[in-house]
């Protein structure tokens, strides 16, 4: 008889995530927590269905741009999958970006939104792209205020899927990603408060968005960060025509291939600046918050969804005599990828939780502090933690993992690009020494982890001590080397940053795996941090001598 392997499938991604509901279970409480399981259950269920189902069938399709008419009409129009159609949809129905704004739960808005977007994340082929710059944006022109926010704010948070907008975030150019301040692109004045724009945008995601927020330079001002503005615009004009801009290709890209990300040229495009003429980098400030959040729960989401097809396929899949799930080896695995994405779950929600504090006015000025540190550390750990985990993941499938039409190799592609896109780990690492060096952001953080050890049942007395015990030699290493040789500062900022963000985590998950021991008599999450502990956390190293000559082979 001829024997064929038996695919994985998934249920209720809500109902079978018991991290998520026992989270949701220590932060909300009576109609609130009965709500937000109401939404989550409905969204888990379209992850681990129609849309998973909509997903494997869509998956050799991606966007297609088509520049000209059979009439030699320039027309630049993208067609989109049918997944990202039903995506716009559901995204908008269920408030994937409105939960926040609409502030139901005050603070914890913020919490039921983005573990709503977490549910909805895998399924998606990273429709999350363009909710999280809609969210950025709205979170920027919320903040600033004027004609920009009156007129895009109200769409960008509607869940009428026919009224809600979704934003670009046009920032690179052919200069580079990271260092905006070498922006060319300029602005030139009209003379009734817009300007057009003229420039090149060199990677431009989700292209099919009905605005976006850019940077620009307007005549006259200086080179440099501080002599861009940010501008709002529409993509298209009243009559539905492009305002001003073309599109010269959509990117070739390893991963994220639904998404429209796109090489534009502007020539002309009217814009309004969003506040002022300068400072833009600085105006943008909220829109880099937010996405560096989604980022990290895109992350969670990645791990999440390859650890559940994993763990499902460990149930089917015999070789050598017994089947997956019962073999040490293979268990051990699995453990080691749980443990890494418990932590990255509870520093991601932490942070989220701060967030939605800061944004309602509930946050203590020590929180506020934090929040600025913790957003790029959570980012950067993230990043990394979802590359490795979701490698691990298609590994778990054997030659199976890397064939295409299993639609598991598309988990570790898409995974890829959220240790750059956002910052990448090394411009973030430097983003929280910045933190630290103007904000006195690491006291607030060592006090936060120094309270999550606190709350340590007794079998984790050990993990608590090894979280403050790397926390403090990362503060140690960084005060001693500053003293001592601040040159060195540069080289260790990435370990730095590690070391700082995973034993954030550790803490975290000591402070939840006891809440749930105690409360839930539920012993996963203590073994959980257990073996985040063993996996490491402490990274810091003495100077290396000699590195340049090692890494530039001189």
């Amino acid at each position: 008889m001829a024997f064929f392997q038996t695919p994985p499938t998934l249920g209720n991604q809500y109902h079978d995530d018991r991290v998520l509901k026992q989270v949701l279970k220590r932060l909300l409480k009576g109609e609130a927590q009965a709500k937000v399981d109401a939404e989550l259950s409905a969204m888990g269920e379209l992850a681990g269905g129609e849309l998973y189902a909509l997903q494997q069938r869509d998956r050799l399709n991606e966007p297609v741009l088509t520049q000209w008419d059979a009439w030699g009409n320039r027309i630049d129009t993208i067609e989109l999958t049918e997944l990202w159609k039903r995506c716009a949809v559901v995204a908008a129905e269920h408030g994937l970006v409105a939960t926040a704004y609409e502030g139901a739960l005050g603070g914890l808005s913020r919490f039921n939104q983005f573990a709503l977007a977490y549910l909805f994340d895998a399924s998606s082929d990273v429709y999350t792209c363009p909710l999280a710059m809609t969210d950025g944006a709205a979170a920027t022109l919320k903040h600033h205020g004027g004609l920009a926010y009156e007129k895009a704010f109200p769409r960008l948070t509607s869940r009428d899927p026919a009224q809600m907008w979704t934003s670009g975030q046009w920032m690179t150019e052919r200069t580079g990603g990271s260092d905006v301040g070498l922006t060319q692109t300029e602005a030139r004045a009209l003379g009734d408060g817009s300007f057009g724009l003229h420039g090149t945008k060199w990677f431009t995601s989700a292209t099919t968005a009905q605005m976006a927020l850019t940077l620009a330079r307007p005549e006259g001002n200086p080179e440099g960060g501080k002599g861009l503005a940010l501008f709002f615009l529409e993509v298209r004009d009243a009559q539905g025509q492009l305002n001003g801009l073309s599109l010269n290709r959509l990117k070739d890209k390893l991963g994220t291939r639904k998404v429209p990300t796109a090489e534009l040229t502007l020539a002309g495009a009217r814009a309004i600046p969003v506040k002022g003429l300068t400072d833009g980098i600085r105006n943008i400030t909220p829109m880099l918050n937010v996405t560096r959040t989604w980022n990290a729960v895109g992350a969670l989401a990645g791990m999440r969804r390859g650890i559940a097809l994993a763990r499902d396929y460990a149930r089917r899949r015999f070789q050598f005599g017994s089947l997956l799930a019962d073999k040490p080896l293979h268990t051990d695995t699995l453990a080691g990828m749980q443990a890494e994405f418990e932590a990255a779950f509870m520093l991601t929600f932490r942070t989220v939780e701060l967030l939605g504090k800061v944004e309602h006015g509930e946050a203590t000025p020590a929180e506020t502090t934090m929040l600025r540190l913790l957003t790029p550390l959570m980012k950067l750990v993230t990043g990394k933690q979802g590359v490795a985990v979701t490698s691990e993941a298609i590994e778990c499938f054997g030659g199976a993992g890397y064939v295409e039409d299993t639609g598991l190799p598309r988990i570790v592609r898409d995974a890829q690009v959220l240790s750059i896109w956002e910052g990448t780990t090394n411009v973030l690492s430097l983003d929280a020494l910045r933190a630290i060096a103007r904000e006195g952001a690491l006291p607030p953080l060592l006090a936060e982890i120094e309270s999550c050890a606190n709350e340590a049942v007794v079998e984790l007395k050990e993990e608590a001590a090894g979280a403050k015990a790397a926390a403090a030699h990362a503060a140690a290493w960084l005060s001693e080397t500053m003293a001592t040789e601040p040159n060195a500062i540069e080289a260790g900022a990435r370990r730095f940053a590690m070391t700082l963000g995973r034993a954030t985590e550790l803490a975290l998950l000591v402070a939840h795996a006891s809440f749930a021991q105690r409360e839930l008599g539920d012993a996963r999450s203590v073994y959980a941090a257990k073996r985040f502990f063993r996996n490491g956390i402490d990274l810091i190293r003495s100077s290396d001598a000699g590195m340049r000559a090692l890494a530039m082979d001189e």
